[in-house]
């Protein structure tokens, strides 16, 4: 089995070839280490390789991460990537960079309230489900601006853009992808501030060369970098 280094490596220049042959430039798209379930040194050897941005799915986890003897006091970038529902909110907020799975405007209120309460502010995406699947999180796409709309006026939180979690087929993924890049376009083109929307998080280990080809700027990674164990 290769090492977490050397899986980041490999998966780096895979980021760094999808991204030429989609004329962008690799600094547009910032690889997130998915770290649910993972060890603390498995983190930590993580680290050490130079990966900075990492993330979690399960409050108590990740909270339990926080205050782990190996990486207390590192600054590593904390992403909450999993479906957040409004009573773990006062939880994560102001512990991470960033919030990915929110799909109902109340939890976006209570996010804001939070943020008022601590005096930050926060920034999120709203989850869509593009794969239109019943097993997954995420507000339809007809519902999507809408609940935007709601959520643009709410103080201290910032709307920055959208997630999804694709089909496994990564063909029928790319359209999916593609999809929630032109979510993102109308979106922008009824916001109060356009130029804050310009995050799509989408991609995992079996089909993050799709998403980058499709305009993602977070891809979310772990089996390729941490292995099953």
């Amino acid at each position: 089995m290769d090492s977490i280094a050397e899986n980041l490596a490999f998966i780096k220049d895979q980021i760094a070839s999808a991204c030429l042959r989609a004329g962008r430039r690799t600094e547009e798209v910032c690889l997130i280490a998915v770290s649910k379930t993972k060890s603390p040194s498995a983190i930590r050897e993580a680290w050490d390789a130079g990966q900075r941005t990492f993330g979690e799915s399960y409050v108590q986890e990740f909270l339990d991460k926080l205050e782990d003897p190996q990486l207390n006091g590192l600054p590593i970038d904390w992403h909450f990537i999993g479906h957040l529902q409004s009573n773990k909110v006062r939880q994560v907020a102001g512990k991470v960079a960033m919030i990915h799975g929110i799909d109902k405007a109340s939890t976006v209120e209570e996010l804001s309230k939070r943020a008022v309460q601590h005096d930050i502010v926060m920034d999120y995406l709203l989850e869509v489900n593009v794969s239109r699947e019943s097993s997954k999180y995420g507000l339809d796409p007809a519902s999507l601006m809408p609940t935007a709309e709601a959520c643009f006026p709410l103080p201290n939180v910032r709307l920055r853009g959208l997630m999804t979690i694709a089909s496994p087929d990564p063909l029928q993924a790319r359209r999916e992808f593609a999809e929630l890049r032109e979510c993102l376009d109308r979106l922008r083109s009824n916001a109060p501030d356009p130029s804050l929307l310009n995050e799509l998080s989408m991609g995992m280990s079996q089909d993050f060369e799709e998403a980058v080809m499709e305009g993602a700027t977070l891809i979310r990674i772990g089996t390729a970098i941490f292995g099953w164990r």
